[in-house]
């Protein structure tokens, strides 16, 4: 491994500060062997960390020159020196709750003469209030910040996570006032939102004077730095991504676990009543699962007796989750750890091999502890790649390639962290450059200067919304959707081929109905929810952008039976159904009168009816897809933004017949021309 190159410390102006950077590699080792081992970090070693800034003095100059008093008979006095001081380091947490693989972590602690060092994380009210947010994603998050707590006891026994409440530029600069902060360093984070408060929180730095130490981390490389490289496009390919970064050089390896914490300074706060420290100026995207009172920012510290404490479900007014995945650095660690044992798993993983019919997940389920960086991406990457390396030295052959390999979903990630970045209004289909327009139903709506009107109006069309919320329920009569609606809602997580399932019908399946609101039930249930994956995932599987084969369907009964004919997942989660034969079991419908009997489940009265018919809808959406791309129209065109692109866009529809009417009344021609009884003798085939 190379060794780090030795450069002179250096001022690095405030303007430089979003410079992409790694720390140099750290150790050749699996994660298991980083987390334990003592780092060897020498003090040379610590000179050349990679960091955004290097090591300044412990309060930056703020750009002011001194101002002498002078005395018309006598020549100035110089000032006396002020005395040396330490640096005083806030480290700002936010989706990176470990201390493994932490370029961040350890560019904070290479900060020369660290007087006082304060892990801190801010209850930001846009996150509580403006984002979904279901209460198994609070829990796994509460959990996660409880465990890197715990972590950081360990290397100290006077640290801990000291959790502030309030929005971060209030707490941030409350912090700089009282306990004299010298140095703010967190991991650079290039989501939309997150963009936008962190150039806040610099600019505010700057007012202070105080030092920003921002590292990249969160991906694999600096999804800034590709789109830069991409000439500022977004990657909207693998194969782009790949193109780019295989220019990049290599994957940083994982840094160690820092081998001890340096003390924090003062642990009191003034309390400033008069501040708001919650105040929150939109609505409240949670206020359907607020069962209780909301006492979260009663306090910048938290409750009298536990200050700077994880705040509780009961605190925040939610009930108690449902969800058996507990989040945590150590609970990721051991999931990571289980799955690096197996040389042959990891070698031939392929997730779209793997069962989404399983009780048990059949893949790592390491989704959510990436999400909130209970661990590392490079700790994944590297320890799969060593894994890999011993297994094929020793024999092993039929590797998976990518992108089906662990190695394949890691840059499906960056690639849509690298589209979300680049591309305005991401997460809808209005002003979105790369997401095809289609007439779908229940899109958002908009005010006549643009915005978004939420809580969203109630929409004309009855038959979608019923749809939806059927969907939505777990109650559309098609077993398969509504196991996998009924576990992601209990759980917080489905096999991503589940999500495939259950998007590709709600969309252009089968309910013709727009993305956006099968993404914010997402928002609201997924554990593992990421703000560039989840729209991107969206806009692929209702073929918007990313994927164009619109004619292949996910089929309702064919598809699980790929993995399981005897429905166990549709027993767990849909129990009316338990009883009911092998043979009907993805279709209880078809099961005749006196199966349903025998089963005690009578279908439209203990189950439901299916709620629509699934070959005749599948090929009307197959049809309007087929005319929503041949007129070719992307949600930031003046059309769709003036409402001229829906109209042609149903005009069309009705011209080439792709409307129920047309359908029903070409069946009722069909039905006529071919005798009822041939359609009694389609069911009973069916039934048989």
């Amino acid at each position: 491994m190379p060794k780090s190159r030795k450069e002179p410390k250096k001022e690095v102006p405030i303007s430089e500060l979003e410079k992409p950077t790694f720390s140099e590699p750290a150790t050749d080792e699996l994660p298991s062997q980083t987390r334990t081992k003592k780092s060897t970090r020498t003090k040379a070693e610590s000179k050349s960390n990679g960091a955004s800034t290097s090591n300044p003095p412990s309060r930056p100059s703020s750009g002011i020159e001194p101002q002498f008093k002078s005395n018309a008979n006598s020549k100035p006095k110089p000032e006396p020196k002020p005395k040396s001081r330490g640096a005083r380091v806030l480290y700002w947490h936010r989706t990176d709750l470990r201390l493994t693989d932490s370029p961040s972590l350890k560019n904070a602690l290479d900060i020369e003469d660290i007087e006082s060092f304060w892990p801190i994380w801010c209850f930001d009210p846009e996150y509580v209030y403006r984002t979904r947010v279901g209460v198994n994603r609070w829990q796994f998050l509460l959990d996660s910040m409880e465990s890197i707590s715990e972590e950081y006891k360990k290397l100290n026994g006077n640290q801990r996570l000291w959790v502030l409440r309030g929005n971060p530029e209030k707490v941030i600069k409350k912090l700089v006032e009282e306990w004299d902060i010298t140095h703010l360093c967190f991991e650079k984070d290039s989501n939309a939102y997150s963009k936008v408060r962190d150039q806040k929180i610099i600019g505010l730095a700057k007012d202070l004077g105080i030092q920003v130490v921002m590292t990249p981390g969160r991906h694999l490389y600096d999804p800034d730095e590709v789109i830069k490289r991409n000439n500022g496009k977004p990657t909207m390919t693998l194969h782009q991504w790949q193109a780019v970064t295989n220019k990049m050089g290599e994957i940083p390896h994982p840094t160690p676990a820092p081998e001890s914490i340096p003390d924090p300074g003062p642990s009191t706060l003034k309390n400033d009543e008069d501040q708001k420290w919650g105040e929150y100026q939109g609505v409240d995207m949670n206020r359907g699962i607020r069962t209780g009172t909301d006492t979260c920012f009663e306090s910048i510290t938290g409750p009298s007796l536990n200050p700077f404490s994880v705040p509780t479900m009961s605190q925040m007014g939610f009930e108690q989750a449902t969800t058996t995945i507990r989040g945590g650095t150590s609970d990721g660690h051991k999931r990571l750890d289980l799955f690096l044992s197996d040389s042959d798993k990891v070698a031939k993983f392929s997730k779209p091999g793997s069962a989404p019919t399983s009780l048990e997940p059949s893949t790592t389920l390491l989704s959510p502890y990436i999400k909130f960086g209970c661990v590392g991406v490079r700790e994944i990457w590297w320890g799969s790649k060593n894994v890999v390396d011993i297994w094929k030295k020793k024999g092993g052959k039929g590797e998976t390639k990518e992108p089906e390999n662990m190695f394949g979903q890691l840059q499906f990630r960056d690639m849509y962290a690298c589209a979300e970045a680049a591309v305005p209004h991401f997460e809808r289909i209005r002003g979105n450059p790369v997401c095809k327009y289609v007439a779908w139903s229940l899109q958002n709506q908009y005010d006549s200067d643009g915005n978004e009107i939420l809580p969203r109006p109630k929409d004309e069309d009855e038959i979608a919304e019923e749809r939806f919320q059927a969907w939505r329920e777990g109650r559309t009569g098609f077993p398969w959707i509504d196991a996998c609606m009924r576990q992601l809602k209990h759980e917080g997580w489905i096999h991503h081929l589940a999500r495939h399932s259950v998007a590709c019908f709600l969309t252009r399946g089968q309910c013709y109905i727009s993305w956006e609101r099968g993404m914010e039930v997402f928002d609201d249930w997924l554990i593992d929810w990421d703000p560039a994956s989840n729209p991107g995932n969206w806009m692929w599987l209702s073929c918007s952008a990313f994927f164009s084969q619109y004619f292949r369907v996910y089929g309702l009964v064919s598809w699980p039976q790929r993995t399981d004919k005897t429905g166990a997942l549709v027993r767990k989660y849909c129990p009316e159904l338990k009883d009911f034969p092998d043979k009907y079991i993805y279709a209880p419908h078809l099961a005749p009168r006196g199966v349903q009997e025998k089963a005690n489940c009578i279908i439209g009265e203990d189950y439901p009816s299916p709620i629509l018919d699934e070959q005749k809808e599948k090929d009307l959406c197959i049809a309007r897809l087929k005319d929503a791309f041949s007129l070719g129209y992307h949600g930031n065109d003046e059309d769709v933004l003036n409402g001229t692109a829906k109209t042609r866009l149903k005009e069309l529809h009705a011209e080439n017949g792709h409307t129920h009417e047309k359908k029903e009344e070409e069946d009722k021609k069909k039905r006529k021309r071919d005798g009822e009884g041939a359609l009694d003798k389609f069911i009973k085939r069916e039934k048989k």
